[in-house]
């Protein structure tokens, strides 16, 4: 009987236990099962290509691509980096960039890419080397606010607030600038 007894009141200190640990806490459940915080698409070693009237504009690669199209501000992720061909009419590459991360705001057509970021005009040969840069897809513009060097072939200069430039990197500003510039004599 005495066994009989402790087991019942094992088992009904086993059950409250187990009761008290159930919890509907709505706002865990809903963080769980939050589809805008999980990818809904996602891709390895991807390209994606931009044309206009059949000529290639863009071109885009990346190791890992996931989409969150219904988050309440829906991105792309490329959290291993990517790169970005730039094409020129007579679809000869006019410039890149890389970045080590980056994300693409789908309704505002922005790219933020972060981490070792370059920008290479192969026209001129300018390298943009920043570590932070925003590229507005729209305006077709590519800038920073942080700390940016651009090498030429003569010249290597800085942007201590950053620069501002077309998307080809054509037209280059650089915001708080200084740097060394040669400049030869005409004998």
């Amino acid at each position: 009987m005495q066994t009989v007894l402790n087991s019942r009141v094992g088992f009904l200190l086993f059950l409250v236990v187990l009761l008290g640990g159930c919890e509907n806490d709505i706002e865990r459940i809903n963080m769980l099962t939050d589809e805008s915080e999980s990818a809904t698409i996602q891709g390895t070693n991807i390209k994606v290509i931009y044309s206009d009237s059949a000529k290639v504009k863009i071109q885009v690669l990346a190791p890992v691509y996931k989409q969150y199209p219904t988050a309440e501000r829906p991105y792309m992720e490329f959290e291993e980096g990517l790169e970005v061909f730039f094409y020129d009419d007579s679809a000869k590459i006019e410039s890149e960039i890389k970045a080590d991360y980056t994300i693409y705001y789908i309704e505002e057509q922005l790219w933020h890419a972060t981490g070792n970021v370059v920008a290479q005009n192969f026209e001129n040969g300018d390298a943009l080397h920043t570590e932070e840069l925003f590229w507005d897809e729209k305006e077709e513009l590519i800038y920073s606010d942080s700390y940016t060097r651009v090498i030429s072939e003569e010249n290597t200069l800085y942007g201590k607030k950053g620069f501002r430039s077309h998307q080809n990197l054509s037209n280059w500003q650089l915001i708080g600038s200084s740097g060394t510039i040669n400049v030869q004599d005409e004998e």
